[in-house]
């Protein structure tokens, strides 16, 4: 099932993180977004946040995907996810260690 990245951006993450502030807070990083064909999103689940807003922002962790790909990516995170960093598809810059909390990020309702 399709998801729509600018809701999910716009107003369901950031939703999410106002209802579950104190958890998103333990994820402790500040991540870039940065989907082609859709646009750039900058989410703080540091200490400073929890926000996630359109632009771009200081961040620990910068993911760089195409739109198409992503959508891979929230059908079957932990799978795909390997697949398309090793083709090359999903780029991490800086701590790509924090790439493996998106998870939780992604999993609040």
């Amino acid at each position: 099932m399709a998801v729509d990245i600018k809701q999910l951006f716009n107003e369901t993450l950031p939703g999410a993180l106002s209802r579950n502030t104190e958890d998103a807070k333990t994820i402790g990083a500040k991540f870039q977004m940065n989907i082609t064909g859709e646009g750039e999103w900058n989410i703080d689940v540091s200490s400073t946040g929890p926000f996630c807003k359109p632009g771009t922002g200081p961040a620990d962790c910068t993911i760089t995907i195409a739109s198409e790909d992503f959508q891979k990516l929230v059908e079957n995170p932990q799978a795909n996810g390997m697949q398309l960093f090793f083709a090359g598809k999903l780029k991490i810059a800086g701590n790509q260690m924090l790439a493996m909390k998106l998870n939780k990020l992604f999993a609040y309702k």
